[in-house]
C-alpha cells in the first residue's frame, strides 16, 4: 500500500545507551521518542526484536515470534517494585561501546531471576491475572518457545538436532516429561515474554501518541535452532536424518560478496505451508502488528523465487533458485489480517518477476543511495529513477555509514557524488546524501542514526556474511542535541515531510 510522505530513523534498541552494556527499553528510549518527535519525524525503524543467539544477529533469532529478553529494562523492573537500588547497584561497569553480549548476558540474566521471584512472591491477583491472560493469548507460541529455551538451557546450548531423539522428535511422551521437569524454567521463559511485551507496549503507545509509528522488519527465513524448526520440522526442508538442513537459504554472489551469503537457514517447505493454508506465516505476521506499526519484509525477492544452497556446501555458490507462492501467500494474509502495511526490502538480483509481486500487492520497493552513483543515468537508485511508492535510505544496517562509505571511493566515484549533490555540506557528506533523500518523490525516507550523527565505519552495524563481531554499535549519551533535532527538523519541513504540513 502507497504510505504518507513522512521520514524516520534508524536505530536498533541495543544501541541505545544504557549503564547495563546494551541498549533497553528504558528511559533512554523514550529520550529517543523525543528526539525524533523534536525533529518532526514520524517513524522509527528497529532491527528484529527477537532472541538472538550465535552471532547475536537479530536476524537468526531462536524464535520468530519472541521478544528479546535483553531488552528488558532493570530500571523499569526495579520501578514495579521487582528489584532494588542495592540490586542494580551491584550491577558492574560494561563498556559504552561495543556491546559485549556475553558479558551483558552474564549480568542480565541473573537480575531477572531475582525479578522474577519476587515477581512469584509479592505480584497482586490483577498481575496475576494479567500474566495468566498473556500467556494464554501468545500460547500458539509461547508454550512451544518456553519449552524450548528451558530445554537448550539442560542440554547445555546445543543445538535441538543433537538433543536426545525422544524430545528431539517431539515424542508427546518426552514432552510431558521435560514440561514436568523443566516446569520452573519454563514459567521464568513465559515471564521473561510478559515483562518484555509489558515494556515494549507501554513504549509504543507512548511513540504513537506522539505520532511516531514503529516499522518493524521481518526477516525470510528463522533460524535452524529455534522454537519455530523444532516445534514445525515438516514446515521447513529437512533431512530425516540428521534433522538439519537439507537445502539452506543464502542469495549468489552479488555486490557484499564474491561467493554469495550462505546465511544456513533452511529454505521452507512452501508445499506443507500451502496444505495448511498459509497458518504459521499468519501466525507470524499477526504476532509482529502486536507490537509495530508497519513491517518491513527483509529479502522480499525470495517469496517469489528463493536460492536453495543443498547441504554440505561451505558457500552460497553452487544453489539454484525455486519458485515460491508469494502471491498466493499474500493473498491469504490479506484475506485473513486486512490490507497490510508493508515494506518490501528489495535490493539483490531483482527480476521483472519479483516487481511484479511487489506490484500486485501495491508494496513500498526499497532505494539506496549508496549504490545510486556505480553506472549511468538509468541507475534505479539515482532519485530521477523513483516512484513515489517507494522508502529511500542513505544506507541500510548492511551498508558502511554514508562517511565511511564515502571515503572508500576512489577520487573518480567521488567526483561522481559530488557531480550529483552539487556541494559538500559545511556539516559533512552525510547530510548531502540526507538532504538527497529528503528531496526525492520518495513516499518515505529513513536515515540510519549513524548518519544523523556523522559517523565513521566504526559505527557500522553489520558486515553481510561475517558471522562475529557485528550489531554491537551504539551511541553515547548526550550525543542527541538539539542542534542535530533542529538541523533534521528543518530539512524535513522544507521537503514536504513534516507532520505538520497540513
Amino acid at each position: 500500500m502507497p504510505f504518507f510522505r513522512a521520514s524516520g530513523v534508524l536505530l536498533h534498541p541495543t544501541s541505545l545507551p544504557s549503564r547495563f552494556g546494551i541498549g533497553d527499553l528504558g528511559l533512554e528510549a523514550y529520550k529517543f521518542i523525543d528526539f525524533l518527535v523534536a525533529a518532526d519525524q514520524q517513524l522509527w525503524q528497529v532491527l528484529p526484536v527477537g532472541p538472538t543467539g550465535y552471532g547475536n544477529s537479530p536476524y537468526m533469532s531462536y524464535s520468530a515470534m519472541a521478544g528479546n529478553p535483553l531488552l528488558i529494562s532493570p530500571d523499569q523492573l526495579k520501578e514495579e517494585q521487582l528489584l532494588t537500588d542495592e540490586d542494580l547497584d551491584h550491577f558492574p561497569e560494561l563498556p559504552g561501546h561495543p556491546v559485549d553480549f556475553e558479558r551483558v548476558i552474564a549480568h542480565k540474566m541473573p537480575l531477572y531471576a531475582k525479578a522474577f521471584e519476587n515477581f512469584q512472591a509479592h505480584n497482586s491477583p490483577i498481575t496475576q491475572k494479567e500474566f495468566a491472560g498473556f500467556c494464554e493469548t501468545k500460547a500458539r507460541w509461547l508454550n512451544d518457545y518456553a519449552l524450548f529455551m528451558a530445554l537448550k538451557e539442560h542440554f547445555q546450548g546445543v543445538s535441538w538436532s543433537s538433543w536426545d531423539t525422544d524430545i528431539a522428535t517431539r515424542t508427546p511422551e518426552a514432552i510431558a516429561h521435560y514440561e514436568n521437569l523443566l516446569s520452573d524454567r519454563i514459567s521464568f521463559h513465559k515471564y521473561l515474554q510478559f515483562a518484555f511485551f509489558q515494556q515494549w507496549s507501554e513504549l509504543k503507545q507512548y511513540a504513537n501518541l506522539r505520532g511516531i509509528e514503529i516499522i518493524g522488519d521481518i526477516p525470510i527465513y528463522v533460524a535452524h535452532d529455534s522454537a519455530d524448526v523444532w516445534a514445525h520440522p515438516d514446515l521447513f526442508c529437512l533431512d530425516e536424518e540428521t534433522r538439519e538442513p537439507a537445502l539452506m537459504a543464502g542469495v549468489p554472489p552479488d555486490y557484499f560478496s564474491a561467493t554469495g551469503q550462505l546465511w544456513g537457514n533452511p529454505v521452507y517447505n512452501w508445499e506443507a505451508l500451502q496444505k495448511q493454508n498459509f497458518a504459521w506465516w499468519v501466525q507470524r505476521f499477526e504476532s509482529l502488528l502486536d507490537y509495530v506499526d508497519i513491517i518491513r519484509i527483509d529479502h522480499f525477492r525470495g517469496f517469489q523465487a528463493y536460492w536453495a544452497v543443498p547441504m554440505g556446501e561451505e558457500t552460497a555458490i553452487d544453489g539454484e533458485w525455486l519458485e515460491a507462492p508469494g502471491a498466493e501467500l499474500f493473498t491469504v494474509i490479506a484475506e485473513k489480517l486486512g490490507k497490510l502495511p508493508i515494506l518490501a526490502e528489495d535490493l539483490g538480483v531483482i527480476t521483472d518477476e519479483v516487481i511484479a509481486l511487489r506490484d500486485q500487492f501495491d508494496f513500498p520497493g526499497m532505494k539506496v543511495l549508496h549504490f545510486a552513483f556505480n553506472s549511468g543515468c538509468d541507475n534505479v537508485f539515482l532519485p530521477f529513477n523513483y516512484d513515489r511508492n517507494c522508502v529511500v535510505y542513505t544506507g541500510t544496517h548492511d551498508n558502511d555509514t554514508t562517511i565511511g562509505w564515502f571515503y572508500s571511493l576512489s577520487e573518480e566515484q567521488k567526483g561522481d557524488v559530488w557531480r550529483y549533490a552539487g556541494f559538500i555540506s559545511p556539516w559533512g557528506i552525510q547530510w548531502d546524501l540526507i538532504r538527497l533523500a529528503m528531496g526525492s518523490v520518495a513516499n518515505q525516507v529513513i536515515i540510519p542514526l549513524q548518519d544523523i550523527l556523522g559517523l565513521d565505519g566504526y559505527a557500522r552495524m553489520n558486515y553481510p556474511s561475517v558471522p562475529e563481531g557485528n550489531w554491537a554499535w551504539r551511541y553515547w549519551d548526550g550525543a542527541l542535541t538539539t542542534e542535530l533535532s533542529d538541523r533534521l527538523k528543518t530539512m524535513t519541513q522544507t521537503f514536504g515531510r513534516s507532520s505538520k504540513r497540513d
